[in-house]
């Protein structure tokens, strides 16, 4: 697998259509993208001293974060009012792959900063609902 840009990694919310068209939201510099899974332990006397897993079972999830530089745009303004409301919303993170992962997501942060002198930015946290899924 070759290496591949940050800047190509890119977050994407939906606009709310059917069929859903994705918009970047612009401005971000830093993506993170954390795919999680709970352990369910079925260890006993029988495993011989060692931990032992069931396959397929707990729950998944995933997490995305970002920052960047406040622009104005109508997908920044569209994260803002999904998280006001507090309302899930379609996401898509696409990869310099063209591989991309899509899901229904829930803004649980969105932080807004500005220095005197600098631009304004933003951080932002999602977490999914749901199967995101891989293509």
């Amino acid at each position: 697998m070759a290496a591949e840009k940050g800047s190509a990694f890119l977050l994407k919310v939906g606009d709310g259509g059917s069929p859903v068209a994705f918009t970047t939201v612009a401005g971000l510099r830093t993506t993170q993208l954390s795919v999680n899974g709970e352990a369910v332990t079925i260890t006993s006397k029988d495993s011989g001293g060692w931990r032992e897993l069931l396959s397929g079972a707990g729950v998944r999830s995933v997490s995305v974060s970002g920052a960047g530089v406040f622009t104005g745009s109508a997908a920044e303004s569209r994260v803002k009012a999904n998280a006001l409301s507090g309302v899930l919303d379609d996401y898509r993170l696409t990869f310099e792959s063209g591989e991309t992962m899509t899901g229904r997501f829930l803004v649980t942060r969105l932080d807004y900063a500005g220095d005197y002198n600098g631009e304004r930015n933003y951080t932002l946290s999602l977490e999914s609902s749901g199967a995101v899924v891989s293509a």
